[in-house]
């Protein structure tokens, strides 16, 4: 069993230039204490997300890491020119020697896309056309294409990724039939909600994965997050991630809410208690914490666990003492679960 990190970067009331530094402050104890990767949402125009350039961000990250994995978990496609994209790829793949992990996406706020003029009913056409120029960047010499979209001529490529013949890709996976790309092009996955939802792509995932042409190699990853308070008590540690997660919770529906809508696959109860009955936030003691998580490993069928430590209203000391008690009592633990 795998042990990330995923991080929407919501907002918090501090100074946003000492968020940013709390966060690479926290990101080094990432790297320091052996977690497998750290993956960062892209977000527009909400206090869900400021990180609204991942590039620029996990720039920095490279700079600050020496061994941790990291990546867009997505990079929204339908908002980028592809062509440029590739040149940021590569870029972050050789500034980390090869540390970066290519995560991609059409977006799920129609809200948010439609803010940079892009039509929400033409984001999927869009994502799988840039999808295709993207891969030639990366892989070819040149690049000659002609969509609906986009089209090009002989561009020549001089930049290569670090990683052969592109850093891993990865995708959020909101439904079971999203699984046969994954599957037929061997990418990571990742699936949010609670453990029946969860199980019901892990199942797919592995069974199509059985019938592949790539069933001798190693299965991809398949994970899901989880929200995750730890303190040296139970009660402490549900106060704490009551007030963060609802606070995190506020940010998440803000553009929905404004738009008097609800996104298309919302797992996430409003309410702290209902979160926790449902297993998308653990919060507890590192014993509690770990019975918890090890339940939820279990019975979703995941092999990648990814950890949210920072949310909400939590401060970097908070999130820091979640984290060293997690990679003390908790990690070593969990990592020893075969799935």
């Amino acid at each position: 069993m795998k042990i990330g990190i995923f991080d929407h970067l919501d907002t918090r009331e501090i100074d946003l230039s000492q968020f940013y530094e709390d966060r690479l402050v926290l990101v080094s104890a990432y790297d320091q204490l052996g977690f497998h990767a750290y993956h960062v949402a892209e977000h527009h125009f909400t206090p869900l997300g400021l990180s609204p350039s991942p590039s620029v961000y996990l720039s920095a990250i490279a700079q600050r890491t020496q061994r941790i994995l990291f990546g867009p978990l997505v990079y929204t496609l339908p908002l980028y020119h592809p062509l440029r994209l590739a040149d940021e790829i590569c870029m972050l793949d050789n500034m980390s020697k090869g540390r970066l992990q290519l995560g991609i996406g059409r977006g799920v706020s129609p809200f948010e896309v439609s803010y940079f003029g892009v039509d929400n009913s033409s984001a999927q056409s869009i994502y799988l056309e840039s999808y295709e120029v993207l891969m030639q960047s990366l892989t070819q010499s040149t690049v000659t294409y002609k969509g609906a979209h986009f089209e090009y001529t002989n561009v020549p490529i001089v930049l290569k990724p670090f990683q052969k013949p592109h850093p891993p890709l990865w995708y959020g996976v909101g439904h079971p039939e999203g699984v046969d790309w994954c599957i037929a092009n061997q990418v990571n996955a990742v699936v949010n909600g609670p453990i029946e939802r969860v199980k019901l792509i892990t199942d797919r995932f592995r069974k199509l994965w059985r019938e592949s042409p790539h069933k001798d190699g190693s299965m991809p990853l398949i994970g899901t997050s989880r929200h995750v308070i730890i303190s040296e008590s139970n009660k402490e540690a549900e106060n704490l991630g009551k007030a963060a997660y609802e606070k995190w919770y506020a940010s998440f529906m803000h553009l929905f809410n404004q738009h008097k809508s609800q996104p298309q696959f919302n797992a996430f109860p409003s309410k702290y208690e209902d979160a926790s009955r449902a297993g998308l936030v653990i919060a507890g003691n590192p014993q509690t914490v770990c019975e918890r998580l090890a339940q939820e490993i279990e019975h979703s069928g995941v092999n990648y666990l990814l950890a949210r430590f920072a949310f909400g209203n939590l401060t970097l000391k908070q999130s820091l003492e979640s984290t060293h008690l997690f990679s003390s009592d908790v990690m070593p633990n969990l990592q020893a679960i075969d799935q």
